[in-house]
């Protein structure tokens, strides 16, 4: 199963981007999927996370600020970031909440003025 997400960019602070993560395989739509963070000098975190069944959870520093949601017949799941930070500044992958997949190419984020 590979993983490709996509939609970083530069942007500025108080912008929005749009991340897309597609997998290929079953094991996508029976699985919690969660969008993972590397940021310059810090180790890997967990963002935000969705069920199977579509309940989300958000890390305390982006709650009210960033969206996940899926759609299985797509087999894709997706990230909204709204009013950005220069502290969200990482590389963005995607995985399973139990990190069972390998790690795919993330997208990098950037935010500065």
């Amino acid at each position: 199963v590979q993983l490709q997400a996509s939609g970083g960019g530069l942007v500025q602070p108080g912008g929005s981007l749009r991340l897309s993560c597609a997998a290929s395989g079953s094991i996508f739509s029976r699985n919690g999927m969660g969008w993972f963070r590397v940021a310059p000098g810090k180790q890997r975190e967990l963002v935000a996370s969705i069920t199977s069944g579509g309940f989300t959870n958000y890390k305390d520093s982006v709650k009210g600020r960033f969206t996940i949601s899926r759609d299985n017949a797509k087999n894709t799941v997706y990230l909204q970031m709204n009013s950005l930070k220069p502290e969200d500044t990482a590389v963005y992958y995607c995985n399973t909440i139990m990190q069972q997949l390998d790690w795919g190419q993330g997208t990098q984020v950037t935010v500065s003025s």
